[in-house]
């Protein structure tokens, strides 16, 4: 089995190499390293089941394979918003190259869709037959609709080539391999309480998320990957937590004696983001196991290993 990963030098994607080669199946990491990194692959690096290949995803690249998981794409407000407009090709030109892949050889597609799909949302926690509340013009909204187009595409490119693809809508997550300057929440505040910098705060901290660890993401984009559904399916943790309650509760697992501090809102920031998991307990058979204070422990000591940290 020969399965191709788009940003599979980043934090999903390398987490879901790993998986795959200790299956024991063959694997082709494409990324252009603008948001990855190839130090997540070091392990892999002598395996000769794993080719890498430095592209930008808006180029169609013929690769007969079996499986694609599509990541390719900045996940970080910090990075996405940057460049919109790069930000929106990536997002509709990629994610037509590998439907064009997927055609082309019938290879087995899940593509990375994201719980922004939902914007600023009216319905808690959001179920999959939620339409979102999204601005259209807002900073958010080059990853918001670019995310919106592409599950279209996919549906349509399903509807009219009978393909089997996957819709993964991923809520938070956070763990071992993503970029220590990512600008995500959980990593910031991480590096901020190991450093006994200020933790920073958008807003009053009121506003509510809900962290998905690593493993039990990729776990779930496995079992997903497995079935033969073919509409999107929400995965993350239904633990939800404010962001004071979360910056507090590092700074206390950190030992820390950084300050919180809070910085003017940011634009169109969702004020709560929990997913709905009835769907996916149903056809995958999953749930998360990782609770927060866990997952924290495990992503604090990673970070720890990584990083030269003076306290």
């Amino acid at each position: 089995m020969k399965h191709l990963v788009t940003g599979g030098a980043g934090f999903i994607g390398s987490n879901i190499i790993e998986k795959i080669l200790l299956s024991g199946d063959e694997v082709i990491c494409l990324d252009n390293l603008s948001t990855g990194d190839l130090r997540n692959l070091k392990k892999w690096q002598n395996n000769t089941k794993l080719k890498f290949i430095k592209t930008d995803i808006e180029n169609f690249v013929d690769l007969e394979v079996d499986k694609i998981w599509h990541l390719a794409c900045p996940g970080s407000p910090s990075f996405y918003q940057k460049d919109p407009i790069k930000t929106t090709k990536t997002i509709f030109l990629g994610t037509l190259n590998v439907l064009e892949l997927s055609k082309r050889y019938r290879a087995k597609l899940l593509v990375a869709s994201s719980s922004e799909i939902y914007g600023n949302p009216k319905e808690h926690p959001q179920k999959e037959e939620y339409f979102g509340n999204v601005n259209p013009i807002g900073k958010r909204s080059c990853y918001e609709e670019g995310k919106r187009i592409a599950e279209s595409l996919c549906t349509d490119y399903s509807n009219k080539y009978n393909l089997d693809i996957k819709l993964a809508r991923i809520f938070n997550s956070y763990g071992k391999n993503m970029k220590s300057n990512d600008g995500r929440v959980i990593y910031n505040f991480i590096l901020q309480a190991l450093k006994n910098e200020p933790i920073t705060i958008y807003g009053d901290g009121l506003q509510t998320r809900s962290f998905c660890f690593i493993d039990d993401l990729v776990d779930g984009l496995f079992s997903f990957m497995k079935t033969t559904f073919r509409k999107p399916i929400n995965l993350g943790n239904n633990e939800e937590i404010t962001i004071l309650e979360l910056a507090k509760l590092i700074k206390a697992k950190c030992l820390s004696q950084s300050k919180i501090i809070h910085l003017p809102k940011r634009e169109d920031e969702p004020l709560k983001r929990r997913p709905d998991l009835v769907l996916s307990k149903k056809v995958l058979s999953w749930h998360p196991r990782v609770n927060i204070e866990n997952g924290l422990e495990k992503t604090i000591n990673y970070l720890k290993e990584i990083h030269v940290v003076k306290n």
